[in-house]
């Protein structure tokens, strides 16, 4: 590559981490209990919130969407317990502006017309690069950062979790409808997303030279500001010294969360450890792309497709399999109870029990009442 700087550039400097510890972020909708419909009111809500609150919070591309951030956590438990407190504070904050809070991929009904776009200057920025494109229904996901101590591994780490990307999308699928639709699939937030650039399945690396030398030929050609605009399923952080994923819808519960977080931390372990996925998958984008779809669309009914094996294979199975290989690095961890969480949540997806909500005499806006509700409860099992 010609042009090539002759240093690694500033940005790509790797922040040195303890292995395995956690960070998550959940991105949660606002509501009008009114009509249940999406509250466009960031600006209003920033400025109250407590200090302490406040320094975990952010705004997000969407003026109805809010992000927690969890300090780092060594163990699984301390990640959830302080997600469950932020949840609680939040409710309690957003209260005096007559406003309630929500988990899931997508608000069932919101129309791109009654979207807009957060103030802030990043935000300003999508928009004058993207158009209308930002002014898409908003979507909200789950995002686990693991800690990586060194560069290599990191790209080691993030080249092999996208083979397991499909996976952790079909159990963590809660967005079955779009603008008052059910979609037939099982993430909406999945397309939906997928109308931003430098978002999806990302390619393999050979190297962290090799992905530093790719993004950072984008930045210096004014692509982008910086390289967190690159919105991939999975990415490096390297200024956290973390490898994120980002291809999770956000989940109603905690405990939902909870299970999906031990399964990122223990599979990262193990695929470090032990290099579990197959080479020829990891290596194969057309197959996770494919893989990725199959996922948004059935969640955990759906088949994948297995190049070694050269058919296709239940999610389950391969849930099961590779939940067996992790556990022995769950138990190192600590965090085996909540990984043993993904048998419930394979059983009863967020989108299978939002679409059984929806069935009932309230329809969509009971089922936006009913995630509501079952936000507002983290607050009381924290007082419990």
């Amino acid at each position: 590559m010609s042009g090539r700087p002759a240093t690694r550039p500033d940005w790509a400097a790797w922040n040195a981490s303890t292995p395995f510890t956690l960070g998550v972020e959940e991105e949660i909708m606002m509501l009008d209990p009114s009509d249940w419909t999406l509250a466009q009111r960031i600006d209003a809500v920033l400025p109250i919130l407590p200090a302490e609150l406040s320094a975990q919070v952010a705004a997000e591309t969407h003026g109805a969407a809010i992000e927690l951030t969890t300090g780092v956590h060594t163990a699984v438990a301390g990640a959830v317990g302080e997600l469950r407190r932020l949840r609680h504070d939040l409710v309690g904050a957003i209260e005096e502006l007559g406003l309630r809070a929500a988990a899931a991929g997508t608000h069932p009904t919101a129309v791109w017309q009654e979207t807009e776009v957060s103030s802030g200057r990043r935000y300003k920025f999508i928009y004058g690069s993207m158009r209308e494109l930002a002014r898409r229904e908003p979507t909200f996901a789950l995002h686990v950062h693991v800690g990586v101590p060194t560069p290599q591994q990191g790209i080691d780490l993030y080249n092999r979790l996208r083979g397991h990307l499909p996976l952790f999308l079909a159990l963590s699928v809660n967005s079955p409808f779009w603008q008052g639709r059910d979609t037939g699939l099982a993430s909406a937030r999945t397309p939906l997303f997928q109308a931003f650039p430098r978002v999806g399945m990302p390619r393999h690396f050979a190297s962290y030279q090799d992905y530093t030398e790719a993004v950072d030929l984008l930045v210096r050609c004014d692509a982008f500001p910086e390289h967190t605009f690159l919105w991939w399923d999975v990415r490096p952080q390297p200024g956290y010294g973390t490898v994120e994923v980002r291809i999770m819808d956000s989940q109603t519960t905690v405990e939902e969360t909870s299970a999906l977080v031990a399964l990122v931390q223990a599979v990262a372990k193990l695929e470090l450890e032990e290099g579990w996925i197959s080479n020829q998958l990891i290596r194969l984008p057309e197959v996770l792309i494919e893989n990725r779809f199959i996922a948004a669309r059935d969640g955990m009914e759906g088949r994948f497709i297995d190049p070694d094996l050269e058919r296709r294979v239940p999610v389950r199975e391969q849930l099961e399999r590779l939940v067996e290989a992790a556990m022995p690095h769950a138990e190192e961890l600590g965090c085996a109870g909540a990984l043993r969480g993904v048998e419930d949540l394979a059983e009863r997806t967020g989108a299978q029990r939002q679409l059984e909500i929806a069935r009932g005499p309230d329809r969509l806006p009971g089922l936006v009442r009913d995630l509501a509700g079952e936000f507002t409860a983290e607050g009381a099992r924290l007082r419990t």
